[in-house]
Order: structure tokens, then C-alpha cells, then sequence
């Protein structure tokens, strides 16, 4: 398939025009000159350089791969028809039947925004952070700030990387932290067997049956199984050790989860959710990317 470039360029320059970045859970900032996302933060949403932005909005470059169009798709918050046309304008084959699906519809990423001070986040059937609102970036850390094969809980989890910006720890009582350990490896176990072609999942698991001996050990014992709403202890670089409900909403068309951590009203974990959602990213520890102006 041969790539439309004047008509990816201008599909992107409008898509871009109308996402602002608190809806994508980025820092709107100070001195924006363009609506919606600048090209920095469309660039660090996808995990792309900016000149790669540049050049595809400008109608010239490289082919896009369908990796690129896809993570593009997902920043830019489109629908099912709006990711399907950018793929075809790049001249990317679409996403198959029977792999693992990484776009989030619409109505899910208006679902998150409307979790003003609660931590949300959408995960893919494999663990992959697809979209994410302003809370969870600021109770786990940025996730834009990560490359975009880091963004998978089972990865930070079980391969942690000293190249990664500093993020909250999980952590808990020893009990807790082999519990959810336990459970990741169900999960993925549970979407191998949904997904046993999919290659990324492949990639994945090969990776952690690889690097990490814990992993591997737990992939020969645990049974298939779904991930359960359950207490998680976040160790927050500024709030400290934070123990919040973690609730997961499953999306079964997709096959993705809604995550939302909370408190009981009145209890100090709900205070520090409040204090939270007041600062934000800014002093407490978590970092917010510099970006220049578009």
C-alpha cells in the first residue's frame, strides 16, 4: 500500500488541532499559541522525536510504520474510523483480527476524564498503558515521560530499567507485593491464551521469561487468571507510602481494563488524594516534561 502523504499531513495537522493536552493527561502550561496539542507533546505522547512530527505534517519523510500510526491513533484520541483512515492515508496494513487491541474508544477516554480526582488509567489485555487522565501521571508518575515500550505495567513491574525517570514505587507488605506479582502473571497467562499469535505478546513474554528469574519462576507455577479489584501500596516520592483501592472495570468488546484507585471519604488516604489533585505534578516529586512552544 503506497502512502497519501498530503492527506496523512493534513488528517494529522487536524486531529492535533483538536486534542488539548489536560484531555491526553499532560499540563496545559503557560503561553500556548495553538489549539490543542503542541507537536512536543504529540511527539512524547507517541514516543516519536519531533522532527518526525514535523516531517509527517509537512507531507514528506519516511513511511510511517504501523506501529507509528498506531501509537499516533491512540495520542490523538481518534475513533475506530478516524484511526482506520490515518492508517490507510500511511499505507499501513490495519490491525489484524485476533491480536491484542491497543486503540481506546472515544467514550472509554471521556469515561477517565470524568475521574477529576481519581487515578485512572485504560490498560491493554497484555498490561500496555494505552491512555491515562492528570491523576494517575501525578500519583505514579508521567507516563509520557517513558518510552513507549516502557509503558506496561508487567515490564516496569518485572524489568525495571535505570534508564526510566523516576516513578512511585508499589510496594506494600511482602504478602502484597506477591499477590500482585501472582496476579500479573495469571493475567498475562489468561491473554496468552486469548491471544497465543499475537507478536507483541510474544515479544513481551519472551522478554520477561528472559530477563527476569521471578517472572519466569511464576510463569511454570500460576494457572490462567483475570485481574481482581484489590488494595495497592503506592510509594509516592512526596505523599509517601499511599495503601488505595484498586478497582478494575473490564471493557469486554475490547478486551481492555479500567483502572481507578480511591479512598474511603474522610480517611487520610483521601486527604492525600485531595492534596493530590491540588498540586498535581508540580512538587511533589513527579516529573513534567519542558516543551517549547509549537
Amino acid at each position: 500500500m503506497s502512502i497519501n502523504r498530503p492527506g496523512l499531513a493534513s488528517a494529522l495537522r487536524r486531529a492535533r488541532a483538536r486534542v488539548r493536552p489536560e484531555d491526553a493527561g499532560l499540563a496545559p502550561g503557560r503561553n500556548r499559541r495553538v489549539p490543542g496539542l503542541r507537536r512536543e507533546e504529540l511527539a512524547l505522547l507517541a514516543g516519536i522525536s519531533v522532527d518526525y512530527v514535523v516531517r509527517l505534517e509537512q507531507g514528506r519523510g519516511p513511511q510511517p510504520s504501523a506501529q507509528v500510526v498506531g501509537a499516533l491513533a491512540r495520542a490523538l484520541r481518534l475513533d475506530v474510523d478516524g484511526r482506520d483512515e490515518l492508517f490507510r492515508l500511511a499505507g499501513a496494513a490495519l490491525p489484524q483480527v485476533g491480536t491484542i487491541d491497543l486503540h481506546v474508544r472515544p467514550s472509554v477516554l471521556r469515561l477517565i476524564d470524568r475521574f477529576v480526582d481519581l487515578p485512572t488509567m485504560v490498560l491493554s489485555a497484555k498490561g500496555d498503558v494505552l491512555a491515562w487522565n492528570a491523576m494517575s501521571a501525578a500519583l505514579l508518575g508521567d507516563w509520557s515521560a517513558l518510552r513507549p515500550e516502557r509503558r506496561n505495567l508487567n515490564r516496569l513491574r518485572f524489568l525495571p530499567d535505570r534508564s526510566d525517570p523516576q516513578r512511585s514505587g508499589v510496594g506494600g507488605r511482602p504478602q502484597e507485593r506477591e499477590l500482585t506479582a501472582r496476579q500479573s502473571v495469571a493475567s498475562l497467562r489468561s491473554a496468552y491464551a486469548r491471544y497465543p499469535r499475537d507478536p507483541d505478546l510474544q515479544r513481551l513474554l519472551a522478554d520477561l521469561r528472559g530477563g527476569s528469574p521471578e517472572f519466569a519462576l511464576l510463569w511454570e507455577q500460576e494457572a490462567a487468571g483475570a485481574w481482581r479489584s484489590h488494595r495497592k501500596t503506592v510509594l509516592h516520592p512526596g505523599l509517601g507510602p499511599v495503601t488505595l483501592e484498586c478497582d478494575t472495570l473490564h471493557v469486554p468488546d475490547t478486551d481492555q481494563l479500567v483502572v481507578v484507585y480511591s479512598a474511603a471519604p474522610g480517611t487520610p488516604e483521601a486527604d492525600a488524594l485531595g492534596l493530590l489533585r491540588v498540586v498535581g505534578t508540580q512538587d511533589l516529586g513527579v516529573p513534567t516534561p519542558a516543551l517549547d512552544r509549537a
